[in-house]
């Protein structure tokens, strides 16, 4: 199982990013997928999900209305698309598969998850 993310970079306040996550050994249609990201000095933090059973989505309150999170199951791939960056949402991010279990009803919990990827920085500043 592999998860490697990429899109990161600097983005002005009020800009938008998006975030890819590229899975390999495993099919994205049965797994849940979250979202992660951790400042420094910060705890990591849940940001989104995806389940697997129904394409259910999650988002924390942080990043509610502004970040969507999607799959593609031809490319195996999830998205996140970050819109109306703030200097707040600075951190690195990462995705995570829950392998568990397929058809699982995702959560933001990071003990949900049993793979990750590296992370990709996030840079949001003028």
């Amino acid at each position: 199982v592999q998860l490697v993310e990429t899109g990161g970079g600097l983005v002005q306040p009020g800009g938008s990013l998006r975030l890819s996550c590229a899975a390999s050994g495993f099919t994205v249609r049965y797994y849940a997928i979250g979202w992660f990201r951790q400042a420094p000095g910060k705890e990591r933090e849940g940001i989104s999900c995806i389940s697997s059973m129904d394409g259910g989505t999650g988002y924390a309150d942080s990043v509610k209305g502004r970040f969507t999170i999607s799959k593609d199951n031809t490319k195996n791939t999830i998205y996140l698309d970050m819109n109306n960056l703030d200097p707040e949402d600075t951190a690195v991010y990462y995705c995570a598969v829950h392998t568990r279990s397929s058809y699982y009803r995702c959560g933001l919990n990071d003990y949900e998850y049993d793979y990750w990827g590296q992370g990709t920085q996030v840079t949001v500043s003028s």
